[in-house]
């Protein structure tokens, strides 16, 4: 399964998105690999402007399986946080909530957003 973060949705909900990333989306919803989480929802209902993104959203969210947000992934998320701080990196707190949701769910995770390629892959809890 996979976690599709927000930047990915973007790039495949724009019609001008980029083909490679909209095509990955695409085939994780037509395999039903694809799944979401609550960021992602609140990042992608804060930036839905007009009735046909809303629309599009509600079918995203009432249709695709939802992770939780659970307290493992807020300890993970906090000790991805304090590992990038401590190295000197800077990533914003929801896309390392993402990554922690993703590896506390054993999830892979689809992005276009190059915060996730600076939070180092060696922390596990």
């Amino acid at each position: 399964m996979t976690l599709i973060d927000t930047s990915a949705w973007v790039e495949a909900l724009r019609r001008d998105g980029d083909a490679a990333v909209r095509s990955r989306v695409d085939g994780l919803l037509k395999t039903g690999r694809a799944v979401l989480c609550d960021i992602v929802i609140l990042e992608l209902w804060n930036g839905a402007h007009g009735e046909d993104e809303r629309s599009k959203l509600r079918k995203i969210t009432t249709t695709l399986e939802r992770v939780s947000t659970t307290d493992a992934v807020w300890i993970m998320a906090h000790n991805l946080a304090t590992t990038c701080r401590v190295r000197g990196i800077t990533v914003p707190s929801t896309d390392l909530l993402i990554a922690a949701t993703a590896r506390v769910h054993r999830l892979d995770l689809l992005e276009a957003d190059s915060h996730f390629q600076m939070i180092p892959p060696d922390i596990d809890s």
